[in-house]
Protein backbone atom coordinates (compact mmCIF):
# COMPACT_ATOMS: atom_id res chain seq x y z
CA UNK A 1 0.00 0.00 0.00
CA UNK A 2 2.97 2.57 0.87
CA UNK A 3 4.87 1.83 -1.90
CA UNK A 4 1.69 2.21 -4.24
CA UNK A 5 1.11 5.22 -2.09
CA UNK A 6 4.47 6.45 -2.98
CA UNK A 7 4.52 5.89 -6.67
CA UNK A 8 1.82 7.85 -7.28
CA UNK A 9 3.19 11.34 -4.83
CA UNK A 10 6.18 10.56 -7.37
CA UNK A 11 4.37 10.32 -10.57
CA UNK A 12 2.53 13.30 -9.46
CA UNK A 13 6.19 15.50 -8.37
CA UNK A 14 7.35 14.79 -12.01
CA UNK A 15 4.09 15.80 -13.73
CA UNK A 16 4.58 19.27 -11.54
CA UNK A 17 7.54 20.18 -12.10
CA UNK A 18 7.40 18.95 -16.07
CA UNK A 19 4.52 21.28 -16.47
CA UNK A 20 6.49 24.37 -14.28
CA UNK A 21 9.62 23.83 -16.71
CA UNK A 22 7.63 23.80 -19.44
CA UNK A 23 5.60 26.51 -18.59
CA UNK A 24 8.94 28.54 -17.63
CA UNK A 25 10.06 27.63 -21.57
CA UNK A 26 6.96 29.24 -22.97
CA UNK A 27 7.28 31.81 -20.71
CA UNK A 28 10.53 32.49 -21.61
CA UNK A 29 9.86 32.40 -25.65
CA UNK A 30 7.18 34.75 -25.22
CA UNK A 31 9.46 37.19 -23.59
CA UNK A 32 12.08 36.56 -26.43
CA UNK A 33 12.13 40.03 -28.79
CA UNK A 34 10.77 39.30 -32.48
CA UNK A 35 13.01 39.53 -34.68
CA UNK A 36 12.75 42.38 -36.76
CA UNK A 37 14.41 45.50 -37.99
CA UNK A 38 13.34 47.72 -35.21
CA UNK A 39 14.45 45.13 -32.95
CA UNK A 40 17.72 43.96 -34.89
CA UNK A 41 19.32 47.51 -34.69
CA UNK A 42 17.06 49.10 -31.72
CA UNK A 43 20.62 49.62 -29.86
CA UNK A 44 22.39 51.73 -33.19
CA UNK A 45 19.35 53.38 -35.00
CA UNK A 46 15.72 53.96 -36.07
CA UNK A 47 14.36 52.39 -38.15
CA UNK A 48 11.86 54.12 -40.21
CA UNK A 49 9.57 53.92 -43.56
CA UNK A 50 7.95 56.36 -46.16
CA UNK A 51 4.14 55.46 -45.73
CA UNK A 52 1.25 56.27 -48.18
CA UNK A 53 -2.61 57.06 -46.74
CA UNK A 54 -3.61 53.76 -47.48
CA UNK A 55 -1.08 52.67 -44.87
CA UNK A 56 -0.97 54.50 -42.18
CA UNK A 57 -5.04 54.80 -42.44
CA UNK A 58 -4.58 50.73 -41.86
CA UNK A 59 -6.62 49.59 -44.64
CA UNK A 60 -4.88 46.45 -45.54
CA UNK A 61 -3.87 44.25 -42.17
CA UNK A 62 -1.30 42.43 -43.18
CA UNK A 63 0.65 45.94 -44.34
CA UNK A 64 0.01 47.15 -40.98
CA UNK A 65 1.14 43.84 -39.25
CA UNK A 66 4.57 44.77 -40.91
CA UNK A 67 4.68 48.05 -40.65
CA UNK A 68 4.17 47.76 -36.60
CA UNK A 69 6.43 45.05 -36.34
CA UNK A 70 9.28 46.05 -38.22
CA UNK A 71 9.72 49.76 -38.14
CA UNK A 72 9.96 52.68 -35.12
CA UNK A 73 10.02 55.08 -37.10
CA UNK A 74 7.59 56.89 -39.83
CA UNK A 75 7.77 59.77 -42.43
CA UNK A 76 4.63 60.57 -44.72
CA UNK A 77 4.85 60.30 -48.69
CA UNK A 78 3.23 62.88 -49.52
CA UNK A 79 0.05 64.12 -47.17
CA UNK A 80 2.14 67.11 -45.53
CA UNK A 81 3.49 67.99 -48.47
CA UNK A 82 2.42 71.99 -49.11
CA UNK A 83 -0.08 71.33 -51.75
CA UNK A 84 -1.73 68.46 -49.77
CA UNK A 85 -2.25 70.36 -46.47
CA UNK A 86 -2.41 73.88 -47.37
CA UNK A 87 -3.77 73.71 -51.22
CA UNK A 88 -5.65 77.32 -51.37
CA UNK A 89 -4.32 80.20 -48.95
CA UNK A 90 -6.80 80.06 -47.04
CA UNK A 91 -7.88 76.48 -46.67
CA UNK A 92 -5.86 73.57 -45.07
CA UNK A 93 -6.40 69.69 -45.58
CA UNK A 94 -5.90 68.01 -42.16
CA UNK A 95 -7.83 64.62 -42.40
CA UNK A 96 -4.77 63.00 -44.18
CA UNK A 97 -1.72 64.02 -41.85
CA UNK A 98 -4.27 64.17 -38.40
CA UNK A 99 -5.15 60.32 -39.05
CA UNK A 100 -0.27 59.75 -39.63
CA UNK A 101 0.23 61.32 -36.71
CA UNK A 102 -2.51 59.39 -34.88
CA UNK A 103 -1.19 56.25 -36.13
CA UNK A 104 2.44 56.85 -34.85
CA UNK A 105 1.09 58.07 -31.99
CA UNK A 106 -0.63 54.88 -30.90
CA UNK A 107 2.10 52.21 -31.89
CA UNK A 108 4.50 54.72 -29.98
CA UNK A 109 6.57 55.58 -33.20
CA UNK A 110 9.12 58.29 -33.83
CA UNK A 111 7.19 60.55 -36.03
CA UNK A 112 8.59 62.93 -38.62
CA UNK A 113 7.02 65.42 -40.38
CA UNK A 114 7.70 66.21 -44.15
CA UNK A 115 8.09 68.79 -45.44
CA UNK A 116 7.52 72.71 -44.66
CA UNK A 117 9.22 74.25 -47.41
CA UNK A 118 9.85 72.72 -50.71
CA UNK A 119 10.03 74.39 -54.07
CA UNK A 120 8.06 70.88 -55.70
CA UNK A 121 4.64 70.18 -54.90
CA UNK A 122 3.81 73.68 -53.81
CA UNK A 123 0.56 74.96 -54.04
CA UNK A 124 0.04 77.06 -57.69
CA UNK A 125 -1.33 80.14 -55.16
CA UNK A 126 2.17 80.36 -53.93
CA UNK A 127 3.88 80.63 -56.84
CA UNK A 128 1.74 83.65 -57.80
CA UNK A 129 3.38 85.68 -54.73
CA UNK A 130 5.93 87.84 -55.95
CA UNK A 131 6.26 90.59 -52.98
CA UNK A 132 8.69 89.27 -50.74
CA UNK A 133 7.09 90.50 -47.41
CA UNK A 134 3.63 88.36 -48.39
CA UNK A 135 5.37 85.39 -49.35
CA UNK A 136 7.19 86.01 -45.44
CA UNK A 137 3.68 86.50 -44.33
CA UNK A 138 2.44 83.20 -46.10
CA UNK A 139 5.81 81.51 -44.60
CA UNK A 140 4.92 82.59 -41.34
CA UNK A 141 1.25 81.51 -41.46
CA UNK A 142 1.99 78.25 -42.94
CA UNK A 143 4.66 77.01 -40.40
CA UNK A 144 2.62 78.13 -37.41
CA UNK A 145 -0.66 76.92 -38.33
CA UNK A 146 1.03 73.10 -39.45
CA UNK A 147 4.09 72.78 -36.43
CA UNK A 148 1.73 74.67 -34.29
CA UNK A 149 -1.01 72.54 -35.05
CA UNK A 150 1.51 69.15 -34.22
CA UNK A 151 3.39 70.28 -31.18
CA UNK A 152 4.61 67.85 -29.29
CA UNK A 153 3.53 65.53 -31.60
CA UNK A 154 6.04 65.42 -34.56
CA UNK A 155 9.80 64.39 -33.43
CA UNK A 156 11.12 65.61 -36.34
CA UNK A 157 10.68 68.10 -39.31
CA UNK A 158 12.23 68.14 -42.50
CA UNK A 159 12.14 72.03 -42.47
CA UNK A 160 13.12 72.84 -46.42
CA UNK A 161 13.89 69.92 -48.96
CA UNK A 162 16.48 70.02 -51.47
CA UNK A 163 17.42 73.95 -52.27
CA UNK A 164 20.36 73.29 -53.59
CA UNK A 165 21.95 72.43 -57.17
CA UNK A 166 24.21 69.30 -57.93
CA UNK A 167 27.28 71.82 -57.77
CA UNK A 168 26.03 73.23 -53.77
CA UNK A 169 25.06 76.47 -55.29
CA UNK A 170 21.12 77.66 -54.08
CA UNK A 171 18.94 76.27 -55.88
CA UNK A 172 16.81 79.32 -57.85
CA UNK A 173 13.45 78.12 -56.49
CA UNK A 174 10.69 80.25 -56.53
CA UNK A 175 11.31 81.14 -52.59
CA UNK A 176 15.17 82.45 -53.53
CA UNK A 177 13.97 84.51 -56.59
CA UNK A 178 11.54 86.04 -54.09
CA UNK A 179 13.52 86.77 -51.11
CA UNK A 180 16.38 87.28 -53.69
CA UNK A 181 18.97 85.00 -52.16
CA UNK A 182 18.98 82.44 -48.87
CA UNK A 183 16.96 84.25 -46.57
CA UNK A 184 14.14 82.09 -46.80
CA UNK A 185 15.74 79.23 -45.32
CA UNK A 186 16.81 80.81 -42.15
CA UNK A 187 13.01 82.29 -41.99
CA UNK A 188 11.88 79.06 -42.02
CA UNK A 189 14.14 77.50 -39.37
CA UNK A 190 13.83 80.01 -37.16
CA UNK A 191 9.83 79.98 -37.46
CA UNK A 192 9.84 76.08 -37.02
CA UNK A 193 12.12 76.13 -33.86
CA UNK A 194 9.44 78.62 -32.47
CA UNK A 195 6.62 76.42 -33.50
CA UNK A 196 7.53 73.57 -31.76
CA UNK A 197 10.76 74.15 -29.70
CA UNK A 198 11.36 70.37 -28.97
CA UNK A 199 11.15 69.11 -32.67
CA UNK A 200 14.09 68.01 -34.42
CA UNK A 201 14.66 70.20 -37.25
CA UNK A 202 16.87 69.01 -40.38
CA UNK A 203 17.77 70.19 -43.83
CA UNK A 204 16.98 67.15 -45.96
CA UNK A 205 18.12 66.77 -49.83
CA UNK A 206 19.38 63.86 -52.43
CA UNK A 207 23.10 63.17 -53.83
CA UNK A 208 24.78 64.76 -50.61
CA UNK A 209 27.22 62.42 -50.72
CA UNK A 210 28.93 64.32 -53.93
CA UNK A 211 31.69 66.94 -52.74
CA UNK A 212 30.64 69.88 -54.34
CA UNK A 213 27.10 69.60 -52.70
CA UNK A 214 28.50 68.53 -49.87
CA UNK A 215 30.62 71.88 -49.14
CA UNK A 216 26.83 73.79 -50.37
CA UNK A 217 25.45 71.53 -46.98
CA UNK A 218 28.02 73.08 -44.68
CA UNK A 219 27.64 76.56 -45.57
CA UNK A 220 24.18 76.36 -45.03
CA UNK A 221 24.34 74.57 -41.62
CA UNK A 222 27.47 76.78 -40.87
CA UNK A 223 25.06 79.94 -41.58
CA UNK A 224 22.53 78.95 -39.30
CA UNK A 225 24.73 77.84 -36.45
CA UNK A 226 26.49 81.58 -37.17
CA UNK A 227 22.97 82.98 -36.33
CA UNK A 228 22.04 81.11 -33.24
CA UNK A 229 19.48 79.78 -35.39
CA UNK A 230 18.52 76.09 -34.60
CA UNK A 231 19.39 72.93 -36.61
CA UNK A 232 19.42 69.14 -35.55
CA UNK A 233 19.89 66.93 -38.54
CA UNK A 234 21.43 66.61 -42.14
CA UNK A 235 18.91 64.13 -44.09
CA UNK A 236 21.03 62.09 -46.71
CA UNK A 237 18.12 60.93 -48.78
CA UNK A 238 19.99 57.90 -49.92
CA UNK A 239 18.09 57.00 -53.47
CA UNK A 240 21.18 55.24 -54.53
CA UNK A 241 21.95 52.52 -57.50
CA UNK A 242 23.85 49.14 -57.35
CA UNK A 243 26.76 51.10 -58.85
CA UNK A 244 26.83 54.07 -56.23
CA UNK A 245 27.90 56.13 -55.11
CA UNK A 246 30.90 54.71 -53.40
CA UNK A 247 31.09 53.73 -49.80
CA UNK A 248 34.04 56.24 -49.49
CA UNK A 249 31.73 59.42 -50.80
CA UNK A 250 28.72 58.17 -48.52
CA UNK A 251 31.63 57.83 -45.34
CA UNK A 252 33.34 61.03 -46.17
CA UNK A 253 29.91 62.40 -46.19
CA UNK A 254 28.51 61.23 -42.48
CA UNK A 255 31.90 62.46 -41.26
CA UNK A 256 31.77 65.95 -42.38
CA UNK A 257 28.44 66.36 -41.36
CA UNK A 258 28.30 65.27 -38.19
CA UNK A 259 31.36 67.13 -37.68
CA UNK A 260 29.15 70.17 -37.55
CA UNK A 261 27.51 69.27 -34.83
CA UNK A 262 24.06 67.81 -36.03
CA UNK A 263 22.84 64.54 -36.52
CA UNK A 264 22.91 62.93 -39.47
CA UNK A 265 19.87 60.82 -41.05
CA UNK A 266 19.35 58.70 -43.67
CA UNK A 267 15.92 59.89 -45.38
CA UNK A 268 14.85 58.44 -48.26
CA UNK A 269 16.90 55.15 -48.88
CA UNK A 270 15.82 52.87 -51.63
CA UNK A 271 18.48 50.79 -53.86
CA UNK A 272 17.67 50.24 -57.78
CA UNK A 273 19.34 47.43 -59.78
CA UNK A 274 17.55 49.16 -62.86
CA UNK A 275 19.55 50.80 -65.66
CA UNK A 276 18.03 54.70 -65.86
CA UNK A 277 18.59 57.42 -68.77
CA UNK A 278 22.56 58.41 -69.16
CA UNK A 279 21.09 61.97 -68.30
CA UNK A 280 19.65 61.23 -64.87
CA UNK A 281 21.87 62.50 -62.07
CA UNK A 282 20.41 62.33 -58.70
CA UNK A 283 16.59 62.40 -57.57
CA UNK A 284 15.05 65.31 -58.76
CA UNK A 285 11.16 64.72 -59.75
CA UNK A 286 10.62 67.13 -62.07
CA UNK A 287 12.86 64.57 -64.23
CA UNK A 288 10.90 62.86 -67.20
CA UNK A 289 12.20 60.67 -69.47
CA UNK A 290 8.60 59.94 -71.70
CA UNK A 291 10.69 58.75 -74.33
CA UNK A 292 11.74 55.85 -72.54
CA UNK A 293 8.66 54.31 -71.81
CA UNK A 294 8.49 50.70 -73.22
CA UNK A 295 11.80 50.10 -74.00
CA UNK A 296 12.19 46.95 -72.69
CA UNK A 297 15.99 47.73 -72.31
CA UNK A 298 15.13 50.09 -69.43
CA UNK A 299 12.68 47.49 -67.95
CA UNK A 300 14.58 44.36 -67.88
CA UNK A 301 13.24 42.49 -64.79
CA UNK A 302 9.63 42.99 -65.15
CA UNK A 303 9.28 38.90 -64.45
CA UNK A 304 11.51 39.68 -61.53
CA UNK A 305 15.33 39.90 -60.90
CA UNK A 306 17.73 37.47 -62.23
CA UNK A 307 20.19 35.95 -59.02
CA UNK A 308 23.07 37.96 -60.54
CA UNK A 309 20.74 41.09 -59.73
CA UNK A 310 19.02 40.24 -56.30
CA UNK A 311 23.07 39.24 -55.14
CA UNK A 312 23.82 42.87 -56.43
CA UNK A 313 20.86 44.62 -54.35
CA UNK A 314 22.22 42.32 -51.61
CA UNK A 315 25.86 43.36 -51.60
CA UNK A 316 24.90 46.98 -51.95
CA UNK A 317 22.53 46.94 -48.92
CA UNK A 318 25.13 44.54 -46.68
CA UNK A 319 27.66 47.48 -47.98
CA UNK A 320 25.59 50.47 -46.40
CA UNK A 321 24.32 48.58 -43.59
CA UNK A 322 28.00 48.26 -42.76
CA UNK A 323 28.94 51.53 -43.54
CA UNK A 324 25.81 52.72 -41.22
CA UNK A 325 26.87 50.35 -38.35
CA UNK A 326 30.79 51.46 -38.00
CA UNK A 327 29.34 55.05 -37.76
CA UNK A 328 26.21 54.27 -35.69
CA UNK A 329 27.41 57.20 -32.91
CA UNK A 330 26.72 59.83 -36.28
CA UNK A 331 23.54 58.42 -37.72
CA UNK A 332 20.37 58.89 -35.64
CA UNK A 333 17.82 57.13 -38.14
CA UNK A 334 17.54 54.97 -41.58
CA UNK A 335 14.53 55.32 -43.37
CA UNK A 336 13.38 53.37 -46.33
CA UNK A 337 11.27 55.32 -48.74
CA UNK A 338 8.39 52.90 -48.81
CA UNK A 339 7.62 49.79 -47.06
CA UNK A 340 7.30 47.24 -50.42
CA UNK A 341 8.38 46.75 -53.72
CA UNK A 342 4.88 47.58 -54.94
CA UNK A 343 4.65 50.99 -53.08
CA UNK A 344 7.93 52.27 -54.67
CA UNK A 345 7.80 55.87 -56.12
CA UNK A 346 10.91 54.06 -58.46
CA UNK A 347 8.21 51.86 -60.36
CA UNK A 348 7.23 55.37 -62.21
CA UNK A 349 10.51 57.36 -61.70
CA UNK A 350 12.38 58.61 -63.75
CA UNK A 351 10.33 56.51 -66.15
CA UNK A 352 6.73 55.28 -65.59
CA UNK A 353 5.44 51.29 -65.86
CA UNK A 354 8.61 50.07 -64.59
CA UNK A 355 8.98 46.92 -62.38
CA UNK A 356 11.66 48.05 -59.42
CA UNK A 357 12.79 45.72 -56.49
CA UNK A 358 14.54 48.53 -54.29
CA UNK A 359 12.85 47.66 -50.51
CA UNK A 360 13.53 44.81 -48.26
CA UNK A 361 10.06 43.70 -48.74
CA UNK A 362 8.49 42.12 -51.73
CA UNK A 363 5.24 42.79 -53.23
CA UNK A 364 3.62 39.98 -51.33
CA UNK A 365 5.06 41.59 -47.97
CA UNK A 366 7.26 39.22 -47.52
CA UNK A 367 10.74 39.38 -46.56
CA UNK A 368 13.04 39.12 -49.37
CA UNK A 369 16.50 37.69 -49.18
CA UNK A 370 18.21 40.54 -48.87
CA UNK A 371 16.13 41.57 -45.89
CA UNK A 372 18.00 38.30 -43.97
CA UNK A 373 21.44 39.69 -45.16
CA UNK A 374 20.50 42.71 -43.38
CA UNK A 375 19.37 41.75 -40.04
CA UNK A 376 22.42 39.05 -40.07
CA UNK A 377 24.84 41.86 -40.53
CA UNK A 378 24.59 42.39 -36.50
CA UNK A 379 25.58 38.91 -36.07
CA UNK A 380 28.84 39.74 -37.93
CA UNK A 381 29.67 42.90 -36.43
CA UNK A 382 31.23 43.02 -32.63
Amino acid sequence: MFKKMNAIILLCSICFLSCKEAKKEVTEEKAKPKVSLKNTFKDDFLIGAALNTAQYKELDTVQTNLIESEFNSITPENDMKWEQIHPQKDTYFFDNADAYVAFGQKNKMNIVGHTLLWHSQLAPWVSTIKDIKVLEQEIEKHINTIAGRYKGKIDAWDVVNEALNEDGSPRESHFYKVFKGESYIDLAFSLAAKADPNAELVYNDYNLWKPAKKEGVIRIVKNLQAKGIKIDGVGMQAHWSVEGPSIEDIENSIIAYSELGVKVMFTELDVTALPNPWELDGAAVEQSYERYENDPKMNPYSNGLTEEAKQKIAKRYEDIFNLLLKHKDKVSRVTFWGVNDGQSWLNDWPIKGRTNYPLLFGRDNNPKDVYYNVIGLKNQVK
